[in-house]
């Protein structure tokens, strides 16, 4: 697949801080974790690794991509913000899933995995997004949903409620999402939470990768 391609080219991908306590070559655990993350399942992935020599089980990768703890680099500034939530299953539950894209970037700037989704909850997410990037002075980019206006009204952020145009960037970056997790139907399972999001994270360190 293209995304495997250019990935494996890529030479920026995040240093693993645990890779002192792996018997596996870091540029293995790598791969694998670009590989599962970029739509492979973890059957497959694995199957590429003994290709190359490398002889793992699926839950080794699942572990390195935990491990790993991976997350969108901080301290962008863009000028818009587009933020939305999305349900994802997990165990026959539905949590939502937060994300804020940097539309003129087509990049994910923060998600987090929310159980519901509350005013309390958006202004929760907004407050981290603060901390990790120059936001103050963007244009926040919200649909109708209440929740989301009463969070940027409490953080004093500016916004417009669109629900075309630049934050369509949002709704694709859930296309892609889903579509990469559509060997398992967007439904996670035998996993908790906190490792689902773990999961989403480094999905967003590697789609902004591709862009």
């Amino acid at each position: 697949m293209p995304e495997t391609s250019r990935l494996i080219e890529c030479s920026d991908f995040p240093e693993l801080e645990f890779v002192e306590r792996e018997a596996t070559p870091e540029s293995a655990m790598k791969l694998g974790i670009q590989l599962h993350l970029t739509g492979l399942s973890l059957s497959d992935t694995v199957a590429v690794l003994e290709r190359l020599g490398v002889e793992r089980c699926r839950s080794t990768v699942h572990n390195w991509i935990q491990k790993a703890n991976l997350q969108p680099a901080e301290g962008q500034n863009p000028n818009y913000v587009a933020i939305d939530e999305t349900v994802i299953r997990v165990n026959d539950q539905r949590y939502w899933l937060f994300a804020a894209v940097d539309p003129d970037r087509n990049r994910l700037l923060h998600v987090r995995l929310f159980p519901t989704r509350t005013s309390a909850l958006a202004e929760m997410f907004l407050a981290e997004l603060r901390e990790k990037h120059l936001v103050d002075d963007a244009i926040f980019l919200v649909d109708g949903a209440p929740w989301l206006q009463a969070a940027c009204h409490r953080h004093s952020l500016r916004f417009q409620h669109v629900t075309h145009g630049n934050r369509n960037a949002v709704e694709r970056v859930f296309k892609e999402l889903k579509r990469r997790t559509e060997a398992f139907a967007n439904h996670f399972r035998h996993a908790d939470p906190n490792t689902v999001e773990t999961w989403l994270q480094a999905f967003a360190v590697c789609f902004n990768q591709l862009i």
